[in-house]
């Protein structure tokens, strides 16, 4: 039976030691264990295989041809994105290389090029929710949108959108499904937009995100008859958008939303915001690297192999330092994430019952 460890709902006090003296003291630890050097041997092999396996999906669908097997090329193709896409994540943390231009090239390649979002606006947008996770009006994760992840948030908004607020709980993994197509959309969006303040990144990044549209439309209305194109699109959007869904929304949904008026330091403001999820390494390749959040989050450019082996070392300076550490299997950090989205609609729910 998998239990969870929850994080208190009351975010821990600061101790009397400095912020940067923690911080300093877990850095210290990690560098000590050389946990910070690059692993250029594990994303070479990384990099090729997941190419490889996009490669590959591509060539099945052109050998099936029009034949409404390829809807399981569809199913497949989706894992092969969203294994692209983790990739540009570690680009996008510099965990690749030590150059920050040879990561942001390496992302938008595999941004622009490979998935079809904007690497430059996501770039933005991650690196805002780094420095202030579920900190209201300052982490995008939480912005409202088709969620709402507080009361306050909830009570704000319009007729419908109350609607759903009162829902979402039931709508969020439907919705997943449209994540995929939201990616694109907001990626098409930002390419004009402030996000990406380089004019040559700009041209660069919208070239990528051209040939990809452009490419992947053609091929898939040449091979395939027009429905089967509909369909091989919408089976292969809507998997891939559920798939990054799945694989982030675990990481903070649920967990203490900040106001910005609290006075944490940086490894607390970091670890009680996130939430590990437990696995092996079937898990770490599922998601990506993405289920130690904890890690990720105080060290953003460790190389996600890392990861696994900096855990006890930062659970145990947690138990040190009496700091919440949350972690639960998979499927329990979906419970969470839902019974916080259910509990965000609860007073609307009360309304409509009056």
């Amino acid at each position: 039976m998998t239990t969870a460890v929850l994080v208190d709902d009351t975010p821990s006090a600061p101790t009397s030691e400095s912020a940067i003296g923690i911080h300093a003291q877990l850095t210290r630890r990690v560098k000590q264990a050389g946990l910070l050097t690059r692993r250029p041997g594990y994303y070479t092999a990384k990099i090729v295989l997941t190419v490889l396996a996009f490669a590959v999906g591509w060539a099945v669908f052109a050998m099936v041809g029009a034949s409404w097997w390829t809807l399981g090329v569809a199913a497949f193709l989706a894992v092969a994105y969203t294994q692209v896409a983790f990739l540009g994540h570690d680009a996008g943390h510099k965990q690749i290389f030590r150059s920050r231009r040879a990561n942001y090239r390496l992302g938008a390649l595999l941004g622009n090029l490979g998935v079809g979002m904007s690497y430059g606006w996501w770039i933005d947008k991650h690196t805002r929710h780094h420095a202030h996770p579920n900190e209201i009006d300052s982490d995008p994760d939480i912005d409202v949108g088709a969620l709402v992840f507080t009361s306050q948030q909830a009570q704000a908004r319009g007729r419908l959108g109350r609607s759903l607020s009162r829902m979402q709980a039931y709508l969020f993994f439907p919705m997943l499904l449209l994540e995929g197509m939201n990616l694109h959309v907001s990626g098409l969006r930002a390419l004009s937009g402030p996000s990406i303040t380089s004019r040559r990144n700009r041209a660069a990044e919208i070239c990528l995100f051209a040939i990809h549209v452009i490419g992947y439309l053609t091929v898939v209305f040449i091979v395939l008859s027009p429905w089967q194109a509909v369909a091989f699109i919408a089976v292969h959007q809507a998997l891939f958008g559920l798939y990054m869904g799945c694989s982030f929304a675990p990481n903070h949904k649920g967990m203490p939303v900040l106001t910005g008026d609290e006075k944490l330091d940086y490894v607390r403001r970091q670890v009680l915001t996130s939430r590990n999820v437990r696995g092996n390494r079937i898990t770490d390749f599922i998601l990506g690297g993405l289920n130690y959040q904890v890690e990720h989050h105080l060290f953003p450019n460790m190389p996600r192999p890392n990861l696994r082996r900096a855990q006890p070392m930062i659970r145990r300076f947690c138990a040190e330092h009496d700091i919440s550490f949350a972690e639960t299997g998979l499927f329990m950090s979906y419970r969470q994430v839902l019974q916080h989205l259910h509990q965000v609609g609860r007073p609307l729910r009360i309304e409509v019952a009056r």
